[in-house]
């Protein structure tokens, strides 16, 4: 409702001797002086702008006469004061203002500036006035006065003797008549009353009281302590008083009146404050609510406050201020919500964490509309702080003021059908939907104007209701300043309302209104001034489309209207529609394409409204539907707080009967001082056929007498949107009920249209709490959005020498923050707590798309369990079963369980698992339903509950269900939780998988922990042209330093054991690129594995199935035979010379790696693989139309920058050719071009065709790479084929050649070659080409194969053995004919690879490494 903004002002004030410190402060009626006391001094201060006018100063003669000065009560009409002393006198002074045109302060404005011409009431609205005081008389009452109360044209005293005084304003002496409260019967209701009983007030005087104008009575405080109401029996004061007084107040120190609510608010010396009502029908005294800090929310304080010192209510009645004896201020809504209280946070302690003492308050007093507090500080801790500055605020007592923002609700309640929480400033706006309107196209308001009745605003369509985003959106404000041409002459902004879009706002000052866009960011004023100030707005405003309704009073004709004027025209009197009312009017609110208002005389008054076009201009009209009258049940206009017209209704069967109307106006909400009454339209009577009439002027039906459905209601909110899948939200009621929290009236609907059970109710009163003030429901989206306090320090800026006077110092910056709550958890809670299962499941169905639902059940369950699980009595009906049932309704049980066992303590999980099942099922059912990650977080709280020995059963259950799915990351965790179980470290359970493990962990780890060596002279290149070294070795150590110390241990070897089984597993089912994968993220050493594998697991069964599964896993074409094969550009002779000069260089790698591929966007990011790994000479063959020229090249390693894992080197193309276009160019000044004819061309494009992804080949040569060295030769044949490399296969004939291979194996292979040959000849021809071209060495291996060679005990080969040249000579011989899918160049050797790129691009997930790579620069 209000929230403090900033920090306080402080007023200057003349520095004088302490004697003239303030000590009182109190504002006249309308709120525009403020009459600060002194002992010996009156000063008068005027509000805007907050300066001194006149001071009257007390000769010290007369002072020490009348004793210092201790109260002031202000006339009605503001031209008198009344000062009481502490001698028993009453001084009147009599304000006067001087003649003419003379002003204490103007304003100043530029020469020729628009304000100063033409502006009525310029110089009183903006020009501090010049006043006189004078001492008119004096009154002596020879006793001590206690209170003064101005009530209407008399002042009322109160005497410590025991007398109540009345004395007129005028002619005092004459009207004097004194009351001895002895003579006041008491009693304790009314009833009783009659029979006279006296209480014994002999010795008893009256210490505070306030006049209730609405209750038409005083709320007294008596010095003994005890609390009453004092009514006069006839309409006048007369001798005839009586009382009633309430028996459970004892303490009682001052009284507060809320005209508007009828409370009465009395602080008591306990430190709480007492709410009391009067009871309409015994007259007793009722206790409402209690204003009290709690144990829990100020553990330190909350019984130290000392007695409540004031007690003040603002001035729209809505929120009420407390401040105590010790010091500290706190501010609660009407019915007891606490909005701020400065006894804890940043007001209580510094950034240091020392403590503050509080702020101590003497007297204060609300400014106009409640956005200032003026309050005289008290004189501090002054024993602590002698010594310091005598200036410190601290000791010397000043007038502060405190600014407040405060909500719209609480001057135009017709807001509450809104969903934007809109708050206004003393200048500027605050508005949680600024977002939206910037976003939204301007022209999507105009779909609310058009004037066809279906389109209008309540046809539910998505401009209806903002999107939950935007509603949201973040915890800022959009702020929109009030334009300063209208606050100067209408200052204080008193109404303001927010269209349904949330892109128009209007505010209404003291005359006039104006309104503004926010998608223009403009605001449009009156063009004629004296119409502004002409119009004065009574009833509050509302939009209705594009149109301001508002009711106000016209001044020149003093007549009473409803205005409606357009926004899109100009704001003038010429396009409004103006209607004329019988009484004033006194609230206003719109629903659907009707406006309903509340007058002054008790009637409520419904009005229809429809767009109309005359010509070029667009009106609204209004016409009268019906007036209800209800004087007979509303005491006094003034307590009604809102009016609101709803489609709610008792009856839900009309819903199903008629659904047109089912979202008619059904009711009126009226909210009588904090009761909802409503009124529904009488439906019992003969039902009305409309097809004859026009629906326009369709006769009404009445309204049946109203019935209360709720207490203490301060805000209430609902919607004539209708949505058939969110029934329940939409036509419930939601009321705001202060510190009872919120309540929901809410439809319950029949399941399946079924007939209801007729002793069923059709609607339910839910009650629930809260966390923060609710000032927008957003019916759909089940939440309820606020704004709350927060605080900033800023006193470490200031040193603590100076920290004392400060301001910035002694209070935090308070600023208002957005925020928001779910609310269905406590709906769906309730319904359970009353049996009805069916509704609940009903609603929670309806609002299962929500993205916050999971929480919302996760929420129930955790309140439940909390409050169940840690009760201190046995729970006769606990609820816990009945909500771990309804979740299971629900796909989300298992997560939801968990997640809520996760937040708790361990000492609550038994209590939860009996509810909801045993863990162990749980676990199991998480496995059927693939739900790993879920599954996992049982695991944790399996480990907790249960031996050992049955979490690693599940453990191991999970492993396997991760490993099969290729969960890598959960795999990880698994395999460190599996070791903290089995190295005892089980009492720190490992945390629920996320994806957190640094991606180091995963990739290609196990090359960082071993080096291969691959050193060699280069024996047939010139020393001259360049030399490459690199070192590389086998593995060191066992599973390398991933797995803990003690690698031996016998967990590591049951994890390994998992490991091995899954890799065994996918290569049986020749699942290549799985185990890449697998062995790539988890670390595994397949190396060492297939060692020992090779030949059993890691045997080719079927060289054809492995074969057609390679394609399908690696996305790899199966070969074709292009159709241009006879023209094949590599039978021209032109390269045949290339082939044939190259060949005489003696390299056994004749080509660069200029491979063009299609996958490639950028050439940078993709290193291409050199070639050969060891010595090799790569030389670029340029060939032209002179024939061919020789370039050579020179490559030399640059900086190695501690690089163990690179195999070979990778070179960056962009320095030495640019492909990205594909032009062929070698950007070299010696270069020149290779020309290609369109044949070549075709040719090339049909190679690309027959190759896979560029990614694919990477993890293919990374896997022939593994199984090369592991000594799979069976594997390397496989993958050779379908790269179609005969480099490969020479490579593998070379190794047959020069060290033992088991002789099964090259039978297998044998064999394996023969059958492919066969499938190739039947199934696929692509294949046979390169079938052809490899036949030589096939013969070969057949050879060996018979001869079975048996040299040396076979060594994992190192990887750098030159291959034969003649095999290589021979190949290349035959190189013209063969179907090469990419240059030789890219095949190595030992076809080995940068390790550097594999880990960048075999899985792309993992990060690359930052490890030195080499450069090769071509000279």
């Amino acid at each position: 409702m209000y929230f403090l903004s900033g920090w306080p002002k402080r007023l200057l004030c003349p520095v004088g001797s302490p004697a003239e410190a303030p000590l009182h402060v109190q504002s006249d009626p309308q709120r525009t002086f403020f009459a600060v006391l002194a002992a010996a001094r009156l000063s008068i201060w005027y509000s805007r702008p907050s300066v001194l006018i006149v001071t009257y100063k007390e000769p010290a003669k007369s002072s020490s006469q009348f004793g210092s000065y201790k109260q002031a009560e202000w006339r009605p009409d503001s031209t008198m004061i009344a000062v009481s002393t502490a001698n028993g006198y009453i001084l009147f002074f009599l304000i006067t203002s001087t003649r003419g045109d003379k002003y204490l302060y103007e304003p100043v404005y530029p020469k020729g500036s628009p304000q100063v011409k033409g502006t009525p009431h310029f110089k009183e609205e903006q020009c501090t006035p010049l006043l006189n005081l004078e001492m008119r008389k004096i009154l002596d009452l020879q006793a001590p006065i206690m209170s003064l109360q101005s009530v209407l044209e008399d002042l009322l005293v109160a005497t410590s003797d025991g007398l109540l005084h009345l004395i007129h304003w005028e002619g005092m002496t004459n009207g004097r008549k004194a009351i001895n409260l002895c003579t006041v019967p008491f009693s304790v209701d009314l009833q009783s009353s009659r029979a006279g009983s006296f209480l014994g007030f002999a010795d008893v005087h009256i210490k505070d009281m306030e006049y209730c104008a609405t209750l038409d009575g005083f709320a007294v405080v008596f010095s003994d302590g005890k609390v009453g109401f004092i009514t006069p029996v006839s309409s006048r004061f007369t001798a005839e008083l009586h009382g009633v007084w309430s028996q459970d107040v004892v303490d009682g120190t001052c009284v507060a009146v809320n005209n508007k609510y009828r409370l009465m608010a009395f602080g008591c010396a306990s430190g709480s404050v007492q709410v009391y009502t009067i009871d309409n029908t015994t007259g007793a005294m009722l206790l409402s609510h209690k204003l009290e800090l709690t144990a829990k929310q100020y553990p330190d304080i909350w019984n130290k406050t000392g007695a409540v010192k004031l007690v003040k209510w603002s001035p729209d009645n809505s929120v009420v201020i407390v401040t105590w004896e010790y010091g500290g201020l706190s501010l609660w809504s009407v019915f007891g919500a606490q909005l701020i209280c400065t006894l804890g946070g940043d007001f209580a302690y510094r950034s240091d964490g020392t403590k503050k003492d509080p702020l101590k308050i003497n007297s204060m007093s609300w400014g106009a509309e409640g956005y200032h507090l003026w309050v005289i500080s008290g004189l501090g801790s002054q024993n602590t702080e002698i010594e310091s500055d005598p200036r410190s605020i601290v000791k010397q007592p000043g007038i502060l003021l405190f600014q407040f923002i405060k909500s719209a609700l609480t001057v135009n309640p017709c807001m509450s059908n809104q969903e934007q929480v809109l708050l206004q400033g003393e200048d500027r706006l605050y508005l949680n939907c600024g977002e939206a309107s910037q976003t939204q196209n301007p022209r999507s308001s105009s779909v609310h104007s058009k004037p066809s009745r279906e389109k209008s605003s309540f046809t539910g369509s998505s401009l209806e209701s903002q999107g939950l985003s935007t509603l949201l959106g973040h915890r800022h404000w959009h702020v929109v300043q009030i334009s300063s041409t209208y606050l100067e002459s209408n200052w204080p902004i008193r109404f303001s309302a927010i269209d349904k879009l949330g892109q128009n706002i209007a505010v209404v000052g003291k005359f006039g209104f104006a309104h503004y866009s926010l998608l223009t960011k403009k605001w449009k004023l009156f063009g004629n001034i004296t119409q502004e100030q002409n119009m004065i707005v009574t009833g509050g405003l509302a939009w209705w489309n594009d149109f301001i309704v508002l009711a106000c009073y016209n001044i020149s004709d003093r007549q009473e209207e409803l205005r409606v004027y357009l926004r899109t025209s100009n704001l003038d009197n010429a396009f409004a529609h103006v209607t004329k009312a019988q009484a004033e009017n006194l609230l206003l609110s719109v629903f659907r394409d009707m406006v309903v208002v509340f007058r002054a005389d008790c009637s409520i008054c419904l009005y229809s409204i429809e767009r109309k076009s005359d010509g070029p201009n667009t009106t609204a009209g209004i016409q009268v539907l019906q007036e209800v009258s209800m004087s007979r049940y509303i005491p006094h206009p003034f307590l009604v707080v809102s009016v609101t017209l709803t489609s709610v209704s008792t009856e839900n069967g009309i819903t199903l009967k008629m659904p047109k109307q089912a979202r008619d106006a059904e009711s009126i909400m009226l909210n009588l001082a904090g009761q909802l009454i409503m009124m529904q339209r009488d439906r019992s009577g003969p039902q009305i056929r409309e097809k004859d009439s026009n629906p326009g002027q369709r006769k009404l039906l009445p309204f049946c007498p109203p019935v209360v459905l709720a207490q203490s209601v301060e805000n209430v909110w609902t919607t004539c949107r209708a949505n058939k899948q969110k029934r329940h939200l939409l036509e419930a009621l939601w009321l705001s009920c202060g510190g009872a929290g919120m309540k929901v009236w809410l439809p319950l609907f029949p399941r399946d249209h079924r007939k209801p059970h007729s002793f069923l109710s059709q609607r339910i009163m839910l009650p629930f709490h809260i966390n923060i003030y609710p000032l927008a429901v957003l019916f759909e989206d089940a939440l309820v959005l606020g704004a709350v306090n927060d605080t900033l320090l800023y006193d470490s800026l200031y040193p603590r020498s100076s920290a004392t006077e400060q301001l910035e110092v002694l209070f935090p910056f308070c600023v208002v923050e957005r925020t928001s709550q779910i609310y269905l958890h406590h709906i769906l809670r309730q319904l359970l707590v009353r049996n009805l299962g069916e509704q609940a499941l009903l609603l929670a169905q309806s609002c299962s798309t929500l993205p916050y639902f999971p929480h919302v059940l996760e929420l129930m369950l955790h309140e439940v369990l909390e409050e169940e699980a840690t009760s201190r009595e046995p729970i006769p009906d606990p609820l816990l079963p009945t909500v771990a049932k309804f979740i299971t309704e629900f796909p989300l049980f298992l997560q939801t369980v968990v997640h809520c066992a996760r937040k708790t303590e361990y000492a609550l999980w038994n209590y939860l698992f009996a509810a909801v099942g045993n863990p162990k099922d749980l676990f199991e059912e998480c496995l059927m339903a693939q739900d790993l990650d879920t599954a996992a977080s049982y695991l944790i709280i399996l480990q907790n509950m249960e031996v050992p020995a049955v979490s690693r059963q599940h453990a191991t259950l999970l492993f396997n269900t991760a490993l099969e799915q290729g969960k890598w990351d959960l795999c990880r965790h698994m395999i460190r939780f599996l070791k903290a179980i089995g190295s005892g470290e089980s009492e720190t359970p490992p945390s629920t998988p996320t994806a957190q493990e640094p991606s180091s962990s995963g990739g290609f780890e196990f090359f960082r922990n071993r080096s291969i060596s691959l050193s060699q002279s280069a024996e047939n290149v010139p020393a001259s042209k360049f030399s490459l070294q690199k070192t590389l070795s086998m593995p060191s150590g066992p599973s390398g330093k991933r797995w803990s110390k003690d690698s031996d241990c016998a967990e590591n070897m049951y994890i390994d054991m998992m490991l091995w089984r899954h890799a065994r597993r996918l290569l049986e089912e020749v699942r290549l690129k799985d185990l890449g994968c697998f062995a790539a993220q988890l670390g595994f050493e397949l190396i060492s594995w297939l060692c020992k594998e090779r030949a059993r697991a890691a045997r080719v069964d079927n060289f054809v199935i492995a074969l057609k599964r390679l394609h399908k896993d690696f996305l790899w074409p199966l070969p074709i035979i292009p159709a241009s094969s006879v023209s094949s550009p590599f039978k021209n002779g032109k390269f045949r010379t290339v082939g044939e000069q190259l060949l005489k260089s003696q390299s056994p790698d004749p080509f660069l790696n200029l491979e063009i591929d299609a996958s490639i966007s950028n050439v940078q990011q993709s290193q291409r693989w050199l070639s050969n790994i060891g010595p090799t000479q790569h030389e670029i063959d340029t060939a032209s139309s002179h024939g061919p020229q020789m370039q050579d090249a020179f490559l030399s390693p640059l900086s190695n920058k501690g690089d163990e894992c690179s195999i070979g080197s990778a070179t960056d193309l962009t320095e030495s050719s640019s492909m990205v276009d594909g032009d062929w160019t070698v950007v070299d000044e010696n270069f020149s071009t290779l020309s290609l004819t369109q044949s070549e061309l075709e040719h090339i494009s049909m190679e690309l065709a027959s190759k896979g992804p560029h990614k694919s080949q990477i993890q293919l040569r990374y896997l022939l790479h593994i199984f090369m060295e592991a000594g799979c030769l069976d594997w390397c044949i496989v993958i050779g084929l379908i790269l179609r490399e005969s480099s490969i296969i020479n490579q593998i004939l070379v190794i047959i050649q020069t060290t033992e291979v088991d002789g099964e194996m090259l039978q297998n292979i044998k064999t394996g070659l023969h059958a492919v040959d066969r499938w190739a000849s039947t199934d696929c021809p692509g294949y046979k080409p390169f079938l052809n071209i490899i036949k030589p060495q096939l013969q070969k291996l057949s050879e060996i194969t018979e001869e079975h060679v048996q040299p040396e005990a076979f060594q994992p080969i190192t990887v750098g053995k030159t291959p034969e040249q003649t095999s290589t000579q021979a190949e290349e011989s035959r190189g013209s004919s063969s179907h090469r899918s990419i240059p030789q160049g890219e095949v190595g050797g030992s076809s080995m690879v940068s390790r550097k790129e594999e880990d960048t691009t075999r899985i792309e997930e993992e990060e690359p490494f930052q490890d030195g790579t080499y450069d090769c620069s071509v000279s």
